[in-house]
């Protein structure tokens, strides 16, 4: 049966099972009686929804407060240990993956690190296979108890019915790889539990937007630093976050190559990778026998030692023009989305952030529109280097929410489902 707009009776219900789910997940404990005006629903409809959920096993009793001299009011919230998903951060330094429950709370974690420059196709998908079945060990979790893996990766990723998700990721030699295809080869997971492939900016801007710096805010841009550049927007248009490919716009004409192959992109500049090169050009001396993220450390140190030593001019010189590079790069993003916040995270984001980033902001400001540059805000991301991991968990937690707590049905044979994760709202604030 379908109502004048469309909907049918179970697209209602459904509806109905995602808002009160929500909002226990995002504002809970709540009673019954605060679950009416929070949703919008009747006090009929919140108890058939609240005995459902309760059914499923998705909410349970959370204590009791007092009311206005009436009876006691119940509280409810939703049962953390009633979905488990798997997030999984396909750096460019390592691939991290992490277990979590319905909250997001972690049980168990992984990191597999990669090679400089080592981005095999098979190799990355063994190191997620092999990490998948270890975290799930690890915590003693049957494999069809997760609501499903979601990957952030490098790139520009595009939903195809035939192959799931295809990443193409210029900067590590990624053409047109069909990960999930490969993901589903010989899987530890049963057909039932999906995985969800999306762009890493923006499974960190989702992230920082649920539950980081981004809570409040209806236009927000979220910025990725690690060994590359990149971001995500996400608008009233764009709520669930629309992935830019940030690091590769043109900062300097006939300038140094980008990994991508262009000339003068940001990221040839701000990102991590660059950042030592520009080092080691200038005349520095890189410590060549450590991780990226070890030699970005010494960087730092060297530029500014603790122990109150010389510093080393050429390392200082080239991060004060790593900040200014970066703030001319977040002043187009000012000028182009006029954005409320912008949020800096990622590895390298986040170490550098600390000690520039006011000279980022006073750069972000100088090269930036007026009016606009006054009403944006640049802050680091709260969520710390699991950002994009978190994100990625996220990717099937909407989609169990826009189920409204449904699992997902076994994939069927023959052409790959698109899978989205749209929510039929905007997560409550």
């Amino acid at each position: 049966m379908a109502e004048r707009n469309g909907r049918t009776v179970r697209d209602l219900r459904r509806a109905n099972r995602t808002a009160v789910l929500q909002r226990l997940y995002f504002d809970g404990p709540l009673s019954r009686f605060e679950l009416g005006p929070a949703t919008g629903l009747s006090s009929g409809s919140i108890s058939n929804v609240v005995a459902d959920l309760v059914a499923d096993g998705l909410v349970e009793e959370a204590g009791s407060v007092d009311s206005d001299g009436g009876r006691p009011r119940i509280l409810l919230r939703a049962v953390p240990t009633s979905g488990h998903m798997i997030g999984v951060d396909v750096g460019e330094t390592r691939v991290r993956i992490e277990l979590f429950d319905l909250t997001l709370t972690e049980l168990a974690r992984t990191e597999r690190p990669l090679e400089r420059q080592r981005y095999e196709v098979e190799g990355i998908v063994g190191h997620i296979r092999d990490g998948v079945t270890e975290v799930l060990a690890t915590a003693d979790l049957a494999p069809d108890r997760l609501l499903g893996v979601g990957v952030g990766v490098p790139g520009i990723v595009e939903h195809t019915p035939e192959h799931g998700a295809v990443v193409h990721g210029q900067t590590i030699g990624w053409d047109a790889v069909p990960l999930e295809a490969l993901l589903r080869e010989g899987s530890p997971l049963p057909a039932s539990v999906p995985y969800f492939i999306d762009n890493g900016a923006r499974t960190l801007g989702q992230a920082e937007m649920w539950f980081g710096g981004g809570r409040g805010a209806r236009n927000a841009v979220v910025v990725l630093f690690g060994s590359g550049v990149g971001a995500s927007l996400v608008t009233p248009d764009a709520e669930q976050g629309r992935a830019l490919e940030w690091g590769h716009l043109t900062v300097r004409v006939r300038g140094r190559r980008c990994r991508c192959g262009a000339l003068g992109c940001l990221e040839a500049y701000a990102g991590a990778e660059a950042l030592l090169d520009r080092w080691r050009e200038a005349g520095g001396r890189p410590p060549t026998d450590t991780d990226e993220e070890s030699a970005l450390t010494a960087m730092l140190a060297a530029a500014h030692p603790a122990d109150g030593s010389e510093a080393d001019p050429v390392a200082r010189a080239v991060l004060d023009e790593t900040a200014e590079y970066l703030g001319a790069g977040l002043s187009d993003l000012i000028n182009l989305f006029q954005p409320e916040r912008i949020l800096i995270g990622g590895w390298a984001g986040l170490r550098l952030g600390a000690r520039f980033l006011p000279a980022v902001r006073r750069h972000a400001t100088a090269y930036a529109l007026r009016h606009p540059a006054r009403k944006a805000t640049v802050e680091l991301g709260r969520l710390g280097p699991d950002a994009v991991t978190v994100g990625a968990a996220i990717l099937p937690l909407a989609d169990f929410f826009a189920r409204g707590g449904r699992r997902p049905e076994p994939l069927p044979s023959g052409p790959r489902p698109v899978w989205r994760t749209t929510l039929e709202e905007r997560p409550p604030h």
